[in-house]
């Protein structure tokens, strides 16, 4: 949980629905009905972050108690299969390897910028606290669920804010929300796992299905699934925040402590910060855990690893879950709602070789 624990702002809310925030596991009884269940409460709808983060610690708490918190500091090759090297310096060996390792070494923001000062501009997942912000001036760049709740949690941390979007429209989830609650059709057009637009969303819903589809297709719907887009109860909370769209930054340079920033339309301001809430693009040299050699010998389909059944690479016995393993078996992999499909597809293969 340490990406949502550290690198989410607080007093964020999912975006994703009650029936696409559960974490599975074999026997079904860790899910947060469980949860709710056992605290005797309820949960709000949007779920707001810091609950999910509770059900996470319990679902831990009641799955894997003895929990080694230390961080593996290097995975290499060895003759019967792995080293690992962890953060202490203690050595471990093991013929099968499981990188769980989530999305947060993969942020991403516009590599033009990429010399500018943290204390003057950063990535959305830099923060889990917007309250430095009060009384500053900020632009947030990006159109997706991110920016633009980041741009209403600083403007209700008390900062001036101005979101600004690429596109020429902001995308809104009406329609998905209010068809997904129409049965039957509802039922039929979305899956609950509630990743990709209507119709593709059930295909997605089936990777082993997905990853037998054209490649082309595969693309199409993996891009559509994670297209910007935010959530409508953001609406209200976003009516005192420019949105400007048709708009990006041409260039951006320290002056006297601030940023002047230029952007595309011609036009100048001066900024206390920006924030580009720009995402994730996965590439594995950005899991630093990984010795080079290793590295090397996975084979990678622009930064992403070709996975196989079980989701093992092209390396025996290596294993890639979540984010990573979005390119083979599809976006629904990349989030919470796809552990319904990933431990299950590994722990087959792993018992079939045994």
């Amino acid at each position: 949980m340490a990406l949502w624990k550290h690198h989410m702002p607080a007093g964020m809310f999912l975006r994703s629905p009650f029936s696409a925030s559960h974490i599975a596991d074999p026997h079904g009884k860790l899910s947060l009905d469980a949860y709710l269940a056992e605290r005797g409460n309820h949960l709000p709808n949007p779920i707001p972050l810091d609950r999910f983060i509770k059900y996470g610690d319990w679902y831990q708490q009641k799955a894997v108690p003895n929990l080694d918190t230390r961080n593996i500091r290097r995975v290499e090759s060895a003759p019967k299969g792995f080293q690992l090297t962890t953060d202490d310096g203690e050595i471990l060996n093991s013929r099968r390897v499981v990188v769980a390792a989530g999305p947060g070494p993969f942020a991403w923001r516009p590599p033009e910028f990429k010399d500018l000062p943290a204390s003057l501009a950063s990535h959305s997942s830099d923060h889990s606290d917007l309250s430095r912000f009060s009384g500053k001036r900020v632009l947030v760049v990006g159109a997706g669920q991110s920016a633009l709740e980041n741009g209403a949690l600083l403007r209700e941390s008390g900062a001036n804010v101005d979101v600004i979007v690429r596109s020429s429209n902001i995308h809104w989830l009406r329609w998905k929300g209010r068809l997904s609650h129409v049965l039957p059709l509802g039922r039929l057009l979305y899956s609950p796992r509630d990743v990709g637009p209507a119709g593709v969303s059930q295909l997605i819903a089936r990777p082993d299905l997905f990853r037998k589809l054209p490649r082309k297709f595969q693309d199409w719907a993996s891009q559509r699934s994670v297209h910007p887009a935010g959530a409508i109860w953001l609406i209200d909370r976003l009516k005192d925040v420019p949105l400007r769209t048709c708009l990006g930054v041409s260039s951006a340079a320290p002056v006297a402590g601030q940023l002047r920033v230029r952007l595309t339309d011609g036009t100048e301001g001066m900024f206390d910060h920006i924030m580009f809430a720009t995402g994730f693009k996965v590439d594995l040299a950005k899991y630093s855990f990984l010795e080079s050699q290793l590295l090397r010998s996975i084979d990678q389909v622009e930064g992403y690893p070709r996975l196989k059944t079980g989701l093992e690479c092209s390396v025996p016995g290596l294993h890639f879950l979540g984010a990573p393993s979005g390119w083979s078996f599809g976006p629904v992999a990349r989030f919470v709602s796809g552990t319904f499909y990933s431990p299950n597809a590994l722990t087959r293969t792993i018992a079939a070789a045994n």
